[in-house]
């Protein structure tokens, strides 16, 4: 088989599949960057070397050798690169895969305005009997996309699927301490609510409950952050402290006993969840996070709060849950465990290279391979506002 990935640069996040595939397809797979990373991605240690590996092609034009591996290829995923790269092959009837984040990340207000509700139907919903397939990276991906009736029946659980560490059961067991130790990451801006996990500390250190929170980033927050630590009095129970590569990132997670992730629906997916699950911690996430629902059943592998517009609110629901998790080792424990299983069985870059390319298989001999529940299940329709019901069960 034949497989091509067209996308914008290669992340991190990304390379673990692609070496999956390459494992299966060897010269059989390619992936295509049609874009420079950017400074801020380069800045936080996501940059990596197109010429250290051999199926990465870069280009910008969609002619020539690009547009005769395109048209040749078996299967096509194209994500984060411009559409015109793949609607010769569209037109055509060749089975294609869209990777896609929300589209709506900011609310649906605008979803049908006349310019761009006619530009959705062009791209997406003018293929919905054709062999073209949504790759869902994030749980409200299908209901973004059903606003304008596109897919029906042909959307896929996805997402992002970061190196996947084994560890054996004892590295996963935290040792007892005085201090839990509570870890955020990521960029310090607005949507992502770094101010939550310092508001729901100050709650904690009221309460008298031991602990120390690090937050790893940087951003147009951070400002905001420093005043907010020191007007809680929280530092000497915080850590404010710049970017890190991921390698290190990783490492600190293993070192943590508890993970935040506090980000609102701007946060397509949100991979950090993907990795701190893997390295055993107790994770503490925000329903509006797109990684969340598909990752996370609460209280099971992980702990959800539901995200509000008020801050407060939030900082309140955090808090509640890390009075819990801080005072309760045990279930701390167990919930790493079923976060690392979770990981290990279903949500890696193995599974998801083996089951896309039986999905393909089976579509290209005339049937529809399916799988109750991880990487290219059936995808439902989750409305933002009932991603936190869905979390606990409620279907």
């Amino acid at each position: 088989m034949k497989l091509t990935f067209v996308t914008n640069y290669m992340t991190h996040h990304q390379l673990p599949f692609c070496m999956e595939m390459v494992k299966r397809l060897g010269d059989g797979f390619r992936l295509v960057e049609t874009n420079v990373m950017e400074d801020e991605r380069l800045h936080m240690g996501w940059g990596l070397d197109p010429s250290a590996y051999d199926f990465v092609l870069r280009t910008d034009e969609y002619e020539g050798p690009m547009q005769q591996l395109v048209m040749e290829s078996d299967a096509v995923i194209c994500g984060g690169a411009s559409v015109y790269y793949i609607l010769e092959r569209m037109d055509a009837g060749k089975l294609t895969f869209r990777y896609h984040e929300r589209l709506y990340k900011k609310g649906r207000q605008h979803a049908f305005a006349p310019r761009g509700y006619l530009k959705k139907l062009k791209e997406h919903t003018k293929y919905r009997k054709l062999p073209v397939y949504l790759l869902c990276a994030g749980a409200y991906v299908p209901a973004d996309f059903s606003l304008f009736f596109s897919y029906p029946g042909k959307m896929r659980r996805w997402g992002y699927f970061p190196e996947f560490i084994a560890y054996g059961e004892e590295e996963l067991i935290r040792p007892e301490r005085e201090k839990t130790r509570i870890l955020w990451t990521g960029r310090e801006i607005p949507w992502k609510h770094a101010e939550t996990a310092l508001q729901a500390a100050y709650l904690l250190k009221e309460e008298g409950i031991p602990f120390h929170l690090d937050l790893i980033g940087e951003g147009e927050c951070r400002s905001v952050l420093e005043a907010l630590r020191k007007k809680y009095g929280l530092e000497k129970e915080t850590g404010l402290e710049n970017f890190a590569a991921p390698a290190e990132v990783r490492r600190r997670m293993l070192e943590s006993d508890i993970y935040l992730m506090t980000s609102d629906y701007e946060e397509g997916w949100g991979a950090v969840v993907n990795e701190a699950m893997n390295a055993g911690c107790a994770v503490a996430a925000s329903h509006a996070a797109g990684s969340v629902p598909y990752l996370i059943r609460d209280t099971e592998n992980g702990c959800v709060y539901p995200f509000g517009k008020r801050s407060s609110e939030n900082a309140q629901m955090l808090a509640g849950i890390l009075k819990i998790l801080c005072e309760n080792r045990g279930l701390r424990t167990e919930l790493g465990k079923a976060a690392y299983d979770t990981i290990a069985a279903e949500w890696n870059a193995q599974t998801a290279a083996e089951r896309l390319l039986e999905f393909c298989g089976s579509v290209l001999g005339g049937e529809e391979k399916s799988w109750e529940s991880g990487p290219m299940s059936a995808a439902p329709k989750i409305a933002p506002a009932a991603g936190y019901a869905y979390c606990n069960g409620k279907k």
